[in-house]
């Protein structure tokens, strides 16, 4: 009787369910995007049309195609489909996915695919309770996640998966399936400039460019008006913001904003800027980040550029946000048009590595303390040192260690 109710309400989603849903395609030749990873001859779409897909881990953005790949294999595949998301998944739920595969393994051959959304939110418990299984082939994972799998899932079991990468959609991919969408709402007269304007709000989601096209063709059906471009805006009043504060969106806009300002380059350092800002990046990461480049990329090419990091980090402390994005804006674009020189971080640097590689040299005799020790100068300690104040010769004097004489870490 479950089973019946089950279809049922498989049937009812796909009759009314949200337009994404609808509209999920059901084999690869109809899947938008992601050629690099499925398309025409390649490895994975190989194994998928020939029934031997491996363990993996489908990453990317939302609404790139993860669960809509998961759901391909699963129509094509002749092995049973088991699906667990990792939100309101236990260890016992896991458990007992793997003692049916075990089961239909024994009883008739039949191979378990086991769908697991959302698989960073799996602790580490939960991803060893599967380990095994995927290890020793009873069942056969795919998981979906919009976290870099390398931090989120452990070792042991990623190294038993390929990690496929999905990206975020182009705006013609969106285009097209924003075209399929509108013609299943009965809006195929939308105008090419509209469904053009829901692909740039989108963000490269599709599901959130669908979700925009559905709530605007409401609207306008609701007017007894074509869809438009204010029936779009009025339905996508705040753009997606892909990123995440301890992922790869993180580090990939902390480092363009570095090599931005780094690069001379001050509108772009002001906008990723208010991209970390706007995606509530933590404000201090971002007044370390440009203190840092203060000395590492500009240096005594101007040493302002090292007052004024510091004063805007400063100021962040003082006034805080909003108001301290002032501060850090004017402190990025200071530095992105600074002159720029990386010498004073390449001479601690080499210094640095000559300590390591070959220990911390004694400082010549004539430089050594002469005062914190009885018997000192006895010792020959500060021998022939010239007070440069009083004698000009100090100045032209190597104070380097003796097997360092002549070796030059700061490089103007």
């Amino acid at each position: 009787m479950g089973d019946l109710f089950t279809e049922a309400a498989k049937k009812h989603q796909a009759e009314s369910g949200p337009l994404a849903v609808r509209l999920r395609p059901s084999t690869l030749d109809e899947l938008v995007g992601q050629q690099h990873v499925l398309g025409a001859g390649s490895a994975l779409r190989l194994a998928i049309e020939q029934d031997r897909p491996p363990s993996m881990i489908l990453f990317g953005p939302p609404g790139t195609g993860k669960t809509t790949i998961a759901r391909i294999v699963a129509e094509r595949t002749g092995a049973a489909f088991e699906e667990l998301s990792a939100v309101s998944a236990r260890v016992d739920d896991v458990r007992a996915v793997i003692a049916r595969a075990g089961d239909r393994l024994g009883g008739n051959g039949l191979r378990t695919i086991l769908f697991i959304d959302e698989i960073h939110r799996f602790n580490k418990a939960q991803q060893d309770s599967v380990l095994h299984a995927v290890e020793d082939g009873l069942v056969t994972l795919i998981g979906a996640t919009t976290e870099n799998p390398y931090f989120e899932v452990n070792s042991a079991l990623l190294s038993r998966c390929t990690v496929i990468e999905l990206t975020a959609l182009a705006e013609d991919e969106l285009v097209e399936i924003l075209g399929r969408g509108a013609a299943m709402l009965g809006a195929a007269e939308a105008e090419p400039d509209v469904l053009a304007l829901i692909a740039t709000r989108a963000g490269g989601d599709a599901r959130a460019g669908l979700q925009i096209l559905e709530l605007a063709q409401a609207t306008a059906k609701a007017e007894g008006a074509p869809i438009s471009e204010s029936h779009v805006l009025d339905a996508s009043r705040k753009r997606p913001l892909l990123y995440d504060r301890k992922g790869d969106q993180h580090y990939d806009f902390a480092s363009a904003f570095i090599k931005s300002m780094r690069g001379g380059d001050a509108d772009a350092s002001v906008y990723y800027l208010a991209a970390m800002l706007e995606a509530g990046e933590d404000a201090r990461f971002i007044a370390r980040r440009m203190v840092i480049l203060a000395s590492e990329d500009i240096g005594n090419a101007d040493p302002n550029a090292l007052v004024v990091a510091v004063a805007a980090a400063q100021a962040l402390e003082h006034v805080g946000l909003p108001e301290a994005q002032l501060n850090l804006a004017q402190a990025a674009i200071y530095l992105a048009q600074a002159p720029k020189s990386n010498a004073s971080a390449v001479a601690i640097w080499e210094a640095r590595r000559d300590v390591r590689e070959h220990g911390n040299a004694r400082p010549p005799a004539m430089l050594r303390s002469t005062g914190h020790k009885a018997g000192a100068k006895a010792r020959g300690h500060g021998e022939g040192y010239a007070y440069p104040h009083d004698d000009p010769k100090g100045f032209d004097v190597s104070y380097l260690p003796e097997e360092l004489r002549g070796r030059r870490y700061y490089r103007p």
